[in-house]
């Protein structure tokens, strides 16, 4: 009976937390992130205990989870449902101190749900758990105003910042207070604020790019085929770089000289460099995934993929899990992860390769433009998810890795949706999944050291910090407070 009255309220919670998804691509209604979460807020301070609450939250976010990656459930059907159980995990400190904030201390709350909700968010950031795939901070990347929090403390900030003024709307439902309008326009105006106050990217040159995006291919073979007749269309245009998507090439040039010909002749008559996307067996053996730099005299360099899918591309613990690989489409065999960051030189062009799953994760693109990448490229294969919500959400993310480090990026789908940012994260070229062709985009080269790149991810620390001591102030309060139940209990006693 406990458990009956328990599920609506469950219920309630798993459809509210999906409400955040329609800030994401592809509806991009980035205004709704700014107060989709206050009908999550409202259902978990009703529930009746702390407990229950934090079971709503843990409730909310599989529903955002799901919501935001339904496009996996063609693939890995109910395991989408344990990575959302599992996720969701992850905000039962959120839910706890929903319901004993909100109303006792709506500015306290405005502090320490963000804090929390950031503090999720960096724990689910982790490789293995499948990394920040749509972090809150993410739907706000077509507008270079309110996304531009993201130069000073990564995603991160702009999670924060959205977490903060909707936290700040719950309050002032639940108890009016003339602060909390305060700190709603305080969160909601940093971003802008340092968009037009921050320091803009210095002026620099400008490469001409191409990104090539013959659509679905099925076999290999015709891929490359597909690819290098797109490409053959681009002599006399004058290019810096052609960008190939990822797994575009089937056989590895290094170790077949008429694949490396064909690449080398292609470079050469179209008058530009190529960077192509190798999926295939090494010299040394192993399957990688790897960006091959090509020119008019050979192969000029390589870069292998380091951060791997769950199952996608490798399935963590195989001796206990293989048996997963027979009921989805999980990776029948690992593929090999490369040794760390390269930059690869294009002429005078210093470029950041990284692959697909890699754009949702800050710190590469950090370690490139340390090492001094001056243009981040991107290459993608979402085939397997073509015509869904996964092909932009990805793109999109690429936008916000160039906001963090200030330089501009390219993003090369090999069937969609393929995207071009400058430094400040502001679109300079999109292709949906229904493209078939070439865009030839003026990329600026003009960039910036970010305060995040400077100093990377200071606000999970604070994040981290600020719950912690949240944490001990709520056990000294308990304490107190079971004291002086105590001590009220002497008092009454008999004289």
């Amino acid at each position: 009976m406990r458990l009956r009255r328990r599920l609506p309220g469950w219920a309630a919670a798993l459809v509210a937390g999906a409400l955040p998804a329609l800030a994401f691509p592809a509806p991009s209604w980035w205004w709704l992130a700014w107060f989709a979460l206050v009908p999550l807020l409202l259902v978990v301070r009703a529930a009746p205990t702390a407990v229950d609450a934090a079971v709503r939250a843990w409730c909310g976010l599989a529903g955002y989870v799901v919501s935001t990656q339904y496009w996996l459930l063609p693939t890995s059907g109910l395991a989408l449902v344990l990575l959302a159980a599992g996720v969701g995990a992850l905000w039962l400190p959120w839910g706890w101190a929903a319901h004993r904030l909100l109303s006792r201390s709506p500015l306290a709350a405005a502090l320490v749900l963000p804090s929390a909700w950031v503090a999720g968010e960096a724990v689910r950031s982790l490789p293995g758990l499948g990394g920040p795939w749509a972090a809150l901070g993410a739907s706000q990347w077509n507008q270079p105003a309110t996304a531009a929090s993201a130069a000073v403390g990564g995603m991160w900030l702009t999670s924060f910042l959205i977490v903060a003024v909707n936290t700040a709307i719950a309050g002032v439902i639940l108890q009016r207070r003339r602060a909390v309008p305060l700190v709603t326009a305080v969160c909601a105006g940093l971003g802008p604020a340092w968009f037009v106050l921050g320091p803009a990217p210095t002026a620099g040159a400008t490469a001409r790019v191409a990104l090539v995006q013959p659509g679905v291919v099925d076999y290999s073979a015709a891929r490359q085929a597909a690819s290098e007749a797109l490409t053959a269309t681009l002599a006399d245009r004058h290019l810096d770089l052609v960008v190939w998507g990822e797994s575009s090439v089937g056989a590895d040039p290094a170790t077949h000289p008429d694949v490396a010909r064909r690449l080398t002749e292609l470079s050469r008559r179209v008058g530009a460099y190529l960077l192509v996307n190798v999926d295939a067996p090494a010299p040394g053996g192993g399957i990688y995934k790897s960006s091959v730099l090509v020119g008019p005299t050979g192969l000029l360099g390589f870069y292998r993929k380091t951060r791997l899918v769950p199952f996608g591309e490798y399935v963590p613990l195989r001796p206990m899990l293989g048996w997963f690989t027979r009921h989805t489409k999980a990776a029948g065999e690992d593929r090999r992860r490369g040794d760390g960051p390269v930059v690869l030189h294009a002429g005078s062009l210093a470029l950041g390769p990284l692959i697909s799953f890699e754009a949702v994760f800050p710190d590469l693109p950090r370690r490139e433009v340390q090492r001094g990448a001056e243009l981040l490229a991107y290459q993608t294969s979402t085939s397997t998810f073509q015509g869904s919500w996964a092909q932009p959400q990805l793109a999109a993310t690429v936008a916000m890795r160039a906001i963090e480090v200030g330089h501009p990026a390219v993003h090369a789908g090999l069937s969609g949706d393929s995207a071009v940012f400058d430094a400040r994260g502001r679109i300079l070229a999109w292709r949906s999944s229904s493209y078939r062709g070439v865009v030839v985009v003026d990329v600026p080269l003009g960039s910036n050291i970010t305060v995040y790149q400077r100093l990377g991810d200071w606000l999970p620390t604070l994040a981290f910090a600020i719950l912690a001591g949240a944490g001990v102030v709520a056990i000294v309060r308990s304490r107190g407070s079971r004291s002086g139940v105590h001590d009220q209990h002497v008092d009454l006693g008999p004289p």
